[in-house]
């Protein structure tokens, strides 16, 4: 049986690349093979480019509410196939289906949130600034906008820049990641299908011929990128050098703090998905693990009885918790930083390396792993592993653990469990990360409030979705008048 070849979808059309390049899509569950992408190449980024530019001409002229409303038959589109996509999701990337779902949910809640652009994009005015002279200003879309999307959310990154780019009246051109091609595939046949103009919406696959195509293009406004810290600094840079906008987010080393009188019985279910949900592979995973106190032997019993709980096994199987990671290379990566824990000293408590699936012996499958007595200078205490590793490292006081979370590298996000307002008051009022758990794992954002770190977690000035993306993706011309 031949596998489907992924195409490109640029005005309006689905084309196939003329690169001679081509990457292999795996079900990570089983280990096969299932699809071939082809590597694109620059020429494909200036089709792409050229038709969004020449949709831009009469895009930006629709009127604000007339854009709005391709989004809500895009969100009802995006409804009656919610399950078809979140099967696609789990297939080639391997997570949980229920956890997909709500992926998709995601999604589909930022292009609901986009709808809101004709309050959200509007201006400001003052009259008689001085005599007889007013003032406005007025936000203007700006052109072609891209997007380079990372592998750990197929369906959702993309949407939290495309809705906000086109709902304002620009043009986008996106490149998902070429390991998990196939559901923006099947989301791009809903927007086909939906009926957006031409050009308004292009995709193209690749690797990194395309993303260096898409930093160097001239007719590309801005960049949103997702992924790894020396990925985001270099298009941090590049986007500088080309006098590109851009909001590129890295990688992340998220502390979970517990304090002596969290209620471990409420808080554990939240703590498992946290730093077991997408198998670790997100940038809001809880990565080390902070007793506080004298509870420390108390919560490392009680989590560690409860990791190995865990349901390990393919994503589209309703009992699964945590399934594959993504690739063969990655769950070696992620057995390296095993090693390299116990190499260092710590106490490897719960061993995931050796789990096996039943029906499914050539899976990409890492168990749950924790590691007690872990010293904040070690590597799997610094390093963003991406995989369901858990390092514990003991905590004094709350002095303790600010001060960890202080001298990572990382700032993206930071929890703390504690039945004390006074504590939580302190420790969001002091740690570096803009993502605040209290009493929660996963300090994920809704679309209506912005997505961002800070340090090198983040680079750029304007964080993704929420109110700010109306900011990224329109320029305010100010118009000072006055009428003799």
């Amino acid at each position: 049986m031949s596998l489907p070849l992924i195409k490109n979808y640029i005005d309006g059309e689905w084309v196939a690349s003329d690169s001679t390049t081509y990457g292999d899509v795996f079900n990570p569950a089983r280990g096969e093979k299932i699809a071939t992408v082809a590597y694109g190449t620059a020429a494909d980024v200036d089709r792409a480019v050229d038709a969004a530019r020449e949709a831009f001409a009469y895009w930006r002229e629709t009127p604000p509410l007339s854009r709005a409303r391709y989004l809500f038959r895009l969100k009802d589109a995006f409804e009656e196939n919610f399950e078809a996509i979140a099967e696609v999701l789990t297939t080639e990337h391997g997570k949980a289906i229920d956890e997909a779902r709500g992926e998709v949910r995601r999604m589909i809640e930022n292009v609901e949130h986009a709808t809101g652009v004709t309050t959200l994009m509007s201006g400001y005015t003052l009259e008689d600034i001085a005599k007889n002279i007013d003032c406005y200003g007025h936000r203007q879309p700006m052109g072609v906008f891209g997007c380079i999307a990372p592998y750990n959310f197929p369906a959702m990154v993309p949407w939290w820049f495309l809705p906000y780019a086109v709902v304002t009246g620009n043009t986008f051109v996106y490149k998902p990641s070429e390991q998990v091609p196939m559901t923006q595939t099947r989301i791009m046949e809903i927007v086909d299908e939906v009926g957006f103009p031409e050009g308004v919406i292009n995709m193209v696959h690749g690797s990194r011929d395309v993303v260096n195509a898409m930093l160097e293009h001239p007719d590309i406004e801005g960049i949103s990128f997702v992924g790894s810290t020396p990925t985001a600094r270099h298009i941090y840079r590049k986007c500088g050098e080309t006098g590109k906008r851009v909001q590129s987010l890295g990688g992340a080393k998220n502390i979970v703090a517990v304090m002596p009188d969290a209620d471990l019985a409420q808080g554990m279910p939240s703590l498992l998905t946290s730093f077991f949900g997408c198998t670790g592979q997100r940038c809001l995973s809880g990565s080390v693990l902070v007793p506080v106190g004298d509870m420390a032997d108390r919560l490392v019993a009680q989590f560690t009885a409860a990791a190995e709980t865990v349901r390990v096994g393919d994503g589209l199987d309703e009992q699964t918790f945590m399934g594959p990671l993504i690739s063969a290379a990655h769950r070696d990566r992620v057995l390296g930083y095993i090693e390299k824990g116990i190499a260092e000293g710590a106490d490897l408590v719960l061993d995931g390396r050796g789990v096996k699936v039943d029906g499914y012996p050539d899976g990409f499958f890492v168990g749950p792993t924790v590691f007690d007595n872990v010293t904040p200078d070690m590597t799997i205490a610094k390093e963003e592993i991406f995989g369901p590793v858990v390092s514990i490292v003991r905590a004094a006081d709350m002095d303790a653990v600010v001060d960890l979370i202080n001298t990572r590298q990382f700032a993206n996000a930071a929890c703390i469990y504690t039945a004390s307002g006074a504590a939580a008051r302190e420790f969001k009022y002091r740690v570096k990360p803009t993502m605040i758990g209290v009493n929660i794992g996963i300090a994920a954002p809704m679309s209506f409030f912005p997505f961002g770190g800070a340090g090198n977690s983040m680079f750029g000035d304007i964080k993704g979705h929420g109110q700010e993306s109306f900011l990224f993706y329109t320029d305010m011309k100010v118009v000072i008048e006055r009428w003799y």
